[in-house]
């Protein structure tokens, strides 16, 4: 008996161990943001170039800056620019909006056609913090307030809004990209229309099927496309979305530095005096060592019948008969 009653109180101890950790555990874990699927990015093409493209027109008033390219095609009205301003390239009905026009319906069947992550028909958007994934409303949305998309730290994230028929946003709407996020990988899919409120600050890119209508001071991070009707402009700020290219890790690197400095200097200096003295005397002697031939001693009394013919000093002429009748001297200093 005291054995049953002892396995009572271990049951006991252990349930009520179970249900410590319950009330501790589980509702700390409601608390986690829920990650959803995530959508893939769009193919906008050539219409990322836009930041305003209409199809039946673009109507501006007051000091609208458009940063990006402005279009219109199949029509060809463009007014209130000036005093609008574009800071990009205007293409009405020409080759580049009717390229851009192909793609921009290309990317909006491809946002129609993505899976949908989570249903928030009949929500209001405002005072939400929304992870990426695909979102779906039957029929339209509303945001009033302040919407928050957070990217979990990872800028590549996508965020999809497939709304069936109208987009409106309240005056002083905002939405809000945080923890990374980019308003370049944020899509706005709208079945007829959009109409954004006085001075809201919108982030993403507005594909609407039919028109689009940015009221006084509204001020876009991202694109406005309207497929089948007009853009309506009044004193706003649109530019169009460029995702930030990721900043690579720093690795380390291996620096060498070598520095050859060779200075040469080279001074010839070559002197050459050359002095050449040749004095050359040549001084010929001759003596005659023979006697003139036909001349005798003298006989008798009377005068020499011979005479010299050579001058006195001087060999005679003709050849020495004994070859030493001449002496040479040759003196040469240098």
């Amino acid at each position: 008996m005291k054995s049953f009653s002892r396995l009572k109180r271990d049951l006991a101890l252990i349930c009520v161990a179970i249900l410590f950790c319950a009330l501790v555990f589980i509702p700390a874990a409601r608390f986690l943001i829920p990650v959803h699927a995530q959508g893939t990015q769009l193919p906008l093409g050539t219409a990322a170039a836009f930041a305003v493209l209409g199809s039946s027109a673009v109507t501006n008033t007051g000091s609208t800056v458009v940063n990006g390219d402005l279009g219109v095609r199949p029509k060809s009205s463009v007014t209130g620019f000036p005093p609008g301003i574009v800071n990009g390239t205007k293409h009405i009905n020409d080759a580049v909006a009717l390229q851009a026009k192909n793609d921009e319906e290309t990317a909006y069947i491809d946002a129609t056609t993505q899976a949908c992550d989570v249903n928030l028909t009949g929500q209001d958007l405002g005072s939400q913090t929304l992870t990426p994934g695909v979102y779906c409303f039957s029929s339209s949305a509303q945001l009033t307030g302040e919407l928050q998309l957070n990217s979990l730290e990872n800028p590549a994230s996508v965020f999809i809004f497939q709304i069936g028929s109208t987009l409106t946003t309240a005056s002083n709407a905002i939405v809000l990209p945080i923890n990374g996020t980019q308003a370049c990988n944020i899509f706005w899919q709208v079945g007829s229309s959009a109409t954004v409120g006085t001075d809201t600050a919108f982030t993403g890119n507005i594909l609407a099927n039919t028109s689009i209508t940015a009221n006084t001071g509204a001020v876009f991070d991202g694109s406005l496309y309207a497929h089948a009707g007009a853009v309506t402009l009044d004193t706003n700020t649109i530019t169009r979305a460029t995702c930030a290219v990721p900043t690579p890790t720093p690795t380390a690197t291996n620096t060498a530095t070598a520095t050859a400095t060779v200075t040469a200097t080279a001074t010839a200096t070559a002197t050459a005096t050359v002095t050449a003295t040749a004095t050359a005397t040549a001084t010929i002697t001759a003596t005659p060592t023979a006697t003139p031939t036909g001349i005798g001693t003298p006989t008798g009394i009377g005068t020499p019948t011979g005479t010299p013919t050579g001058a006195p000093g001087l060999p005679p002429t003709g050849s020495d008969p004994t070859g030493s009748d001449k002496a040479y001297s040759f003196n040469r200093s240098r």
